[in-house]
C-alpha cells in the first residue's frame, strides 16, 4: 500500500501514500504560484475528491478528506493561520481572499501608485533619486525610518503593487512583520528566493518593525542582500543607528520620512470622506458634480481641526473620522427618509477624546526633547524651556528623570555663578521622589524657570573636560604622587621620604608644588 501513488491536491504531483501528508502541509503554505488559484474557485482538494471519486480508494479518499480540512481550515480567517503568508498580494487583496468584509479605513486609504502617495516630498519628489528609480519599476535596498502614521506601509503598498503589476511576474513581493516572524520564517522565503531567482524571478521582502530583530538576527538577511537573492525593504520608527546593524545598514539606503504636516492630512481626509460616501461642505461655495446624495456631510474647519490634532499621524486622523462616521452614519431606512447627517467638530472631538501627542519614552522622543529642554536653559530661554518640560510631562515621562537631568544643568552650566541652583535642583529631586505625578509638576516647573533665569557659568564643566583630557593625552605611564604629598603611616614610608617636607599652608606660602612632575604650572580653568 505504501507504494500506492496519491496526487497532491496542490500541486498535481504524485507521491508516495507514506510522505504525500509531509508535503502536502509544505506545498500549502511554500507553494506561491498555486496559493492564489486555490482562493479563487473551489480548493484543489475538493476537485480532487470529485475527479477520483470513483477510482480513488477509500484509506486514499480519507488521506484527501483530511487535507481538505486542512486547506479549508487554513482559508477560514477565524481558524489558525501561519505566522507568515508567501505570496505576491497585498495586505488589502489578502483581507479580501480571507473573506473579511470589514477592512480600518486608514488600511483601504493606503495608495498602490506613486501619484496617489500623499506628503514626503523630500523622498518622492519629482527630482529625487527613489521616485525616479520606482518610475523605473527598479526597486533599492532601503529602510523606511520615519514616526507611526506618515507613510512607511504606504509606500511599501506602492513598491508591492509595482512588484504585481509593472514586473510582468518578474518580481515576487513577500510581506513579514518582525513582531510575528522569525529567523525560520526568513530562511524559508530565502531558499524560495534561491530557487526563484534561476528563473529569473527576483523577490522583495517588506519586513515591518525590523527593529524587533535584535542585531544578531538581523545577519540572516545579510548575505542574501548582498548576494543580490533578496531585495531588502525594512520599515522602523526606531533609529537605525541605534537598533540596526550597522553592516545590514551599510548594504541599504536609509530614507528618511517626517510627520506628515496639516495640508497633507486634510487632502488624505478628504479623500476618505469620498470613499465613506460623504462629502466636505465648503460654506463659500456650492458643492459641484455631486452625482448621487451623499450618506453624510462633514465641514471643512472641522477636517482642519482633526488633522491639525492628529501630530502627523495619519492612522490616528483616519480613525478618528472613521469613529464619528460609524457613530453618526444613519441606516438604510433612516437615510431614505432623513436623508445624510451632519458630522460635527463635537462629533470629531468625542471620537479622539484629547489631541494626540506622540512621546516614546525609550526612544528618539525621548532623548530629543530632553537635548530641546537643556539646552532651552542653558541659552535662558524660559518660555522654550517650560514648553519642552510640558510636553515631556504631558507624554508620560517620568518625572524623577527630568529632575535628575535638572540637577546635572546645575551644575554644567549654573556652576558656581550660582550655587544655589544646585540645592534647588537637588530639592526638586527629592521633592518628586516624595510626592510623584501630578503633583510634582509645580516642582519641576519652578526648578527649570529658576535654572533658565539664573547666570550662566560653564566654568566648571570646561574645567573639569579640560582635566580630562591632559589625563588621556599624557604619553608615557601616568606620573606618580609627589613624594611630600604621600602619607607615611610606617616607618619604612618615612625612611623613603613619603610626606617629607608637606605642611598644610596656603600654595602661595608652603613653597611646594601639588600636581605631578611636568604639570607643576598647568591651569585647567584657563585651557585651550
Amino acid at each position: 500500500m505504501d507504494n500506492d501513488k496519491i496526487s497532491c491536491p496542490i500541486c498535481s504531483e504524485e507521491f508516495s501514500s507514506t510522505i504525500i501528508e509531509n508535503h502536502v502541509s509544505k506545498c500549502l503554505f511554500l507553494n506561491e504560484s498555486t496559493s492564489k488559484e486555490s482562493f479563487k474557485d473551489e480548493s484543489p482538494a475538493r476537485k480532487y475528491v470529485k475527479l477520483n471519486n470513483t477510482k480513488a480508494k477509500k484509506s486514499d479518499l480519507g488521506l484527501v478528506k483530511k487535507k481538505t480540512t486542512l486547506i479549508e481550515s487554513s482559508i477560514n480567517i477565524d481558524s489558525q493561520i501561519p505566522k507568515t503568508s508567501f505570496n505576491t498580494n497585498t495586505d488589502k487583496e489578502i483581507k479580501k481572499l480571507f473573506g473579511n468584509d470589514y477592512i480600518p479605513l486608514a488600511e483601504r486609504m493606503r495608495p498602490t501608485t506613486l501619484l496617489g502617495y500623499v506628503g514626503q516630498l523630500h523622498i518622492l519628489g519629482p527630482s529625487t533619486i527613489l521616485y525616479q528609480l520606482l518610475n523605473k519599476f527598479e526597486i533599492p535596498n532601503i529602510i523606511l525610518w520615519g514616526p507611526p502614521g506618515c507613510g512607511k506601509t504606504s509606500l511599501a503598498n506602492v513598491i508591492a503593487h509595482i512588484c504585481k503589476t509593472k514586473s510582468n511576474g518578474k518580481i515576487r513581493y513577500v510581506k513579514l512583520s518582525a513582531a510575528m516572524a522569525g529567523v525560520n520564517e526568513v530562511k524559508e522565503i530565502i531558499t524560495i528566493a534561491t530557487n526563484e531567482l534561476k528563473f529569473n524571478r527576483r523577490t522583495v521582502v517588506f519586513m515591518d518593525e525590523i527593529h524587533r530583530f535584535n542585531k544578531n538576527q538581523q545577519d540572516v538577511f545579510l548575505p542574501h542582500v548582498e548576494s543580490g537573492i533578496i531585495t531588502l525593504v525594512g520599515a522602523t520608527t526606531e533609529n537605525p543607528s541605534f537598533s540596526l546593524n550597522s553592516a545590514l545598514l551599510s548594504r541599504c539606503r536609509v530614507i528618511v520620512l517626517e510627520k506628515l504636516n496639516i495640508s497633507n492630512l486634510i487632502c488624505i481626509l478628504s479623500k476618505a470622506v469620498i470613499s465613506l460616501e460623504g462629502i466636505v461642505h465648503n460654506s463659500n461655495k456650492i458643492s459641484e458634480n455631486i452625482t448621487q446624495v451623499p450618506k453624510f456631510i462633514i465641514d471643512e474647519p472641522t477636517i482642519e481641526w482633526l488633522a491639525g490634532t492628529s501630530d502627523g499621524d495619519a492612522r490616528i486622523a483616519l480613525g478618528g473620522l472613521e469613529l464619528a462616521v460609524q457613530c453618526k452614519l444613519p441606516n438604510n431606512e433612516d437615510f431614505l427618509k432623513n436623508g445624510p447627517v451632519t458630522i460635527t467638530l463635537d462629533d470629531i472631538k468625542e471620537s479622539l477624546k484629547k489631541t494626540h501627542m506622540l512621546y516614546d519614552k525609550k526612544g528618539d522622543q525621548h532623548y530629543d526633547m530632553i537635548s530641546a529642554l537643556h539646552k532651552s536653559v542653558r541659552a535662558s530661554d524660559e518660555n522654550a524651556s517650560l514648553y519642552w518640560l510640558t510636553r515631556m510631562i504631558l507624554g508620560g515621562e517620568d518625572p524623577n528623570y527630568i529632575a535628575r537631568r535638572l540637577v546635572r544643568m546645575a551644575c554644567e552650566d549654573i556652576g558656581l555663578e550660582d550655587p544655589k541652583a544646585l540645592e534647588i535642583a537637588i530639592n526638586t529631586m527629592h521633592g518628586c521622589k516624595m510626592i510623584g505625578m501630578s503633583e510634582c509638576n509645580v516642582l519641576l516647573a519652578q526648578c527649570t524657570i529658576y535654572l533658565a533665569r539664573a547666570p550662566k557659568s560653564r566654568l566648571m564643566e570646561d574645567a573639569l573636560r579640560a582635566a580630562q583630557r591632559v589625563i588621556a593625552e599624557h604619553k608615557g605611564p601616568q606620573p606618580g604622587v609627589p613624594l611630600h604629598l604621600r602619607n607615611a603611616p610606617t616607618k619604612l614610608m618615612k625612611n623613603l621620604g613619603y610626606s617629607k617636607g608637606y605642611n598644610m599652608k596656603h600654595k602661595n606660602e608652603s613653597g611646594l608644588n601639588y600636581l605631578p612632575e611636568g604639570l607643576e604650572n598647568i591651569n585647567f580653568f584657563d585651557y585651550h
